[in-house]
């Protein structure tokens, strides 16, 4: 099949290497570099330094919207457009342009989780599981009907960086399936009970609030990790927690007990991993050598 590829983070690669190895991929869309690091040198996308080492035809335009980017799009005369975590609204001469349509990986079980984090808003609820859809795309946010699902168990332990990348391989396999099957898959409409909605996560939700329970603060700390990483005030130091696990104990939130065990609003919290201003990821015990805890975390 001739295939536009649109995507942009590092969820997307596995994808874009899946169908690149089965299909004609006649154009890849991601979003366009932005400035990254101390210089602010513009720094492509993985999708883009990964479609460029495959050889393939790259566009990055800042919208969708204009009529010439739209008549662009379609004289590519693809069959089906295949979208994940692109970042652009699609417009509707877009999602209409392929002979198939548009179809959207999207890491949840629908309608459970539309929107930008499922993966994350999956672990920091606690879900027993989330999963992968193969959706096709209308204008609405992830309202569209669904091809193909298939849904998999989070770890007790498991942090978004992990569910990340287990989903993501996932949704390469499906996508690849889901394309042998077609026009014969037939698509299932989202039921209209159930739906919750991902929204991207605010950087003021990072910071953690001792007097949640410990079970609740464990889960927080598993969706943000690596990024943005929930956080804690250490004597005015901000230091990321990356992971913990609830024991047995009480105390007034926020107290250190001892070692890196703290006391939250319910039960404490004892960290494993965490992360330093300006220095690396590092075992809890290795960060108590060179950092002292107060009697009270921030």
């Amino acid at each position: 099949m001739k295939i536009v590829f649109m995507g942009t983070p590092e969820f997307s690669v596995p994808v874009l290497e899946a169908l690149a190895a089965r299909h004609e991929v006649v154009a890849v869309y991601c979003q366009p570099p932005r400035p990254a690091g101390r210089g602010k040198a513009l720094r492509p996308s993985p999708v883009q330094v990964r479609a460029e080492a495959l050889g393939l035809p790259v566009r990055h335009p800042a919208s969708l919207k204009g009529a010439a980017e739209q008549a662009e799009f379609a004289a590519l005369g693809a069959d089906v457009a295949v979208v994940v975590a692109y970042g652009l609204i699609l417009p509707r001469p877009v999602l209409e342009a392929p002979r198939f349509g548009c179809l959207n990986i999207h890491a949840s079980l629908l309608p459970r989780w539309r929107g930008a984090a499922p993966v994350q808003r999956a672990i920091w609820a606690g879900d027993a599981e989330t999963g992968v859809c193969i959706m096709q795309m209308e204008a609405g946010l992830d309202t569209g009907p669904v091809l193909l699902r298939e849904a998999l168990a989070i770890g007790a332990n498991e942090t978004s960086a992990e569910l990340h990348d287990r989903l993501s391989g996932l949704g390469a396999r499906l996508i690849v399936a889901a394309l042998e099957r077609l026009p014969a898959l037939v698509p299932v409409a989202q039921h209209a009970e159930g739906v919750t909605y991902a929204a991207k996560i605010d950087k003021a939700e990072a910071r953690i609030d001792w007097a949640r329970p410990a079970e609740e603060i464990a889960r927080q700390i598993r969706a943000l990790s690596p990024f943005p990483g929930a956080w804690c005030d250490v004597a005015g130091e901000r230091v990321k927690i990356l992971r913990a696990r609830p024991v047995a104990g009480a105390g007034v939130p926020g107290a250190v007990l001892g070692e890196f065990t703290v006391a939250c609003g319910t039960g404490v919290l004892e960290v494993l991993e965490a992360q330093r201003e300006g220095k690396r990821a590092m075992a809890a015990a290795e960060v108590l050598k060179g950092l002292v805890l107060p009697a009270t975390l921030g």
